[in-house]
């Protein structure tokens, strides 16, 4: 079975094909003890929560098997479907009994609740099943769908179980029906069901799911929505420059754009997919990887609209923008793609749950005074789910093959092995990665064979050094970009990697209000923060970092679960200088009272898991 994530392995526009999830075996580093954690604990509580909550009694109701009201709001099916598509991608890496039970039970009452023409969606049951179809834009039953289908494929690929397959299968069939070219002109309020689409025509090879996602992205912008680009509906996504709208629709929508391309090769896709991406990356995204400025409507903001403690930064837009550079990366092998979807991954999206895997955050402030704490869950509760299905996807983004050789996208502590034409290669990573900058791969080849080794190097690191079996590799390995070792490989060669990790200070672009005037702290893929438990005495709000002060990095094994953390010296203000209900005062009178601290940072992910506080992670600086 082919537990890929996307199975581009015969897309004809696509640069890179998969690799499984189960062909990577994660060693203790980073990401093992998140996905024990995911299997152990954040699976099977979800599954307690969903029984809670109503939502796969929702299911039985459709059914017949239950009475009573719905429970919830009306898209909550699309909570059980991302959960399960979470479950498969945990299944694929390692079978679990305990996990693969609770799914297929789930499973059970989701095929029981379809109706004989295949229409599934357990709001518009009984007394509501007149009003189907009636309300594209808000109501979200495409969207419910596509869920559905991602969730049927990824069961499919990780289990080798077509029920779940054999449901999506008829649903996707009644909508084709509904809304393919001799039906009506519909298009989904929220984007979602379209990169489905394609994932289902990639698993089956019915042409007809591709045309049917190609006519969706194609209708929308005629304004058959209401033409708001708050549903990206003002204009035809081939003339879009700029994202806009509702962040998580926005990016879905990019994803199966990116999709759409990597079938039909249509540059005019690509060109439109590019000019969003320069627009997102080079004017709205926070440092973190996090997108959607605001409350209203969980929308992009404008140019440079970068609030920090009023960010609204969902976790489900972060997951989203992982999911589109994903795409983008497999579409062309740029690593600057791949970049993205690291920062997205380690840090915006990362902070969605907490350490234990049992609370989460909706929205992700990057400044907060103690207030902001991580739920059990919600109301609308589209992130937990959602969180869990991209950690699980860690294993199949390490990797990707193509005609050159092997890509090494991320570096992870573990092995893999990946088929390479005839061969089947061996690869071995050992690193305290992201921890560390130092990395030994270790080539493992059947056999004397020729082929590329694509190693990625980071946008954010400073340089890099690359030897194999001990001799420097001529430089060339520039940052953000793949460097190309192709050679005849025999069984135990070993690539010796070593990239700069140094603590750096960025500024934020002088149109940025709020962030203009301080820094912010990156140390290898990870953005930091000062959360107040790790520096008594003072106000973080209230500190200023010395711009010319050394930097130290170490890493505590005793702290969150084991981080490395970043010291720099730094000057607080002197609270009591302004009493109760002074407002203003001098400014030498104020830099005079400046006592010199040590201000200690956090990985922003790991923020929020101890006594509420203040944090941040733009902080106050002095300039020379």
């Amino acid at each position: 079975m082919r537990s890929v994530l996307i199975d581009t392995s015969k897309s004809p526009h696509a640069k890179l094909r998969p690799v499984p999830i189960g062909a990577v075996r994660l060693a203790d580093g980073f990401w093992a003890p998140r996905l024990r954690t995911m299997r152990e604990v954040t699976l099977p509580s979800q599954h307690e929560i969903l029984e809670e909550t109503g939502r796969i009694d929702n299911f039985r109701r459709a059914s017949g098997k239950i009475k009573g009201e719905f429970k919830g709001l009306y898209f909550n099916d699309s909570d059980v479907y991302k959960w399960i598509e979470g479950c498969a991608y945990s299944l694929a890496y390692e079978r679990d009994p305990k996990i693969e039970e609770l799914a297929d039970k789930v499973i059970d009452e989701i095929a029981e609740a379809q109706d004989e023409d295949g229409y599934l969606n357990t709001f518009f049951t009984f007394e509501k099943a007149g009003e189907r179809w009636t309300n594209l834009r808000d109501m979200h039953e495409l969207y419910c769908a596509g869920h559905l289908f991602h969730a049927a494929v990824a069961y499919r690929r990780a289990t080798g179980k077509d029920k779940l397959l054999g449901v999506a299968l008829r649903l996707a069939d009644h909508i084709w029906e509904r809304f393919g070219p001799e039906g009506e002109e519909g298009v989904p309020g929220h984007p979602q069901i379209e990169m489905a689409l394609v994932e289902l025509y990639r698993e089956t090879g019915k042409r007809r799911y591709l045309e049917l996602a190609k006519l969706f992205i194609d209708r929308r912008g005629k304004g058959l929505i209401g033409g708001s680009p708050y549903h990206i509906d003002h204009k035809p996504l081939r003339e879009l420059g700029e994202v806009v709208g509702h962040a998580v629709r926005a990016l879905y929508l990019n994803c199966g754009a990116a999709d759409l391309f990597m079938e039909t090769g249509e540059e005019a896709l690509m060109a439109a997919l590019e000019r969003m991406w320069l627009n997102m990356t080079g004017r709205r995204m926070y440092i973190t990887g996090g997108v959607g400025a605001r409350y209203q409507g969980e929308a992009f903001g404008g140019d440079y609209e970068l609030p920090n403690e009023r960010a609204y930064a969902e976790t489900c837009a972060a997951v989203a923008n992982a999911m589109w550079n994903w795409r983008m990366l497999l579409a062309t092998g740029e690593a600057r793609f791949a970049d993205v979807m690291e920062l997205a991954l380690y840090n915006g999206a990362l902070s969605g749950i907490s350490l234990d895997g049992k609370n989460y955050f909706y929205v992700n402030p990057l400044a907060d005074r103690g207030g902001h704490r991580r739920r059990r869950w919600f109301d609308c509760a589209c992130c937990p789910p959602n969180i869990v299905r991209l950690i699980n996807s860690v294993p199949g983004m390490v990797y990707s093959v193509s005609e050159e050789g092997i890509w090494v996208h991320l570096y992870v502590e573990g092995e893999g092995r990946i088929e390479l034409g005839d061969l089947q290669v061996g690869l071995r990573q050992l690193t305290g990665y992201p921890w560390e900058g130092e990395v030994r791969v270790e080539v493992d080849p059947p056999e004397e064979a020729e082929f590329s080794l694509m190693l990625r190097v980071p946008g954010w690191c400073g340089g890099a050094s690359i030897s194999v079996n001990g001799e420097r590799v001529e430089d060339g390995a520039e940052p953000g970009s793949y460097f190309e070792l192709r050679r005849r490989w025999r069984p135990g060669d070993e690539v010796e990697i070593s990239f700069a990790m140094d603590v750096e200070l960025l500024t934020a672009h002088p149109r940025v209000e709020s962030s203009w005037g301080k820094a912010a702290i990156r140390r290898g893929p990870l953005v930091y923060c000062l959360e107040q438990a790790d520096n008594p005495g003072f106000d973080v709000w209230c500190a200023y970092v010395d711009l010319n002060s050394r930097s130290s990095a170490g890493f505590r094994p005793d702290l969150l679960g084991g981080v490395a953390v970043v010291e720099l010296s730094g000057k607080a203000a002197d609270m009591a200088l302004w009493g109760d209900d002074r407002l203003y005062a001098p400014t030498r009178t104020v830099l005079d009272g400046m006592k010199p601290v040590k201000l200690v940072f956090i990985p922003y992910f790991a923020w929020a898991n101890r006594e509420p506080g203040p944090m941040t992670v733009w902080v106050n600086a002095l300039w020379s």
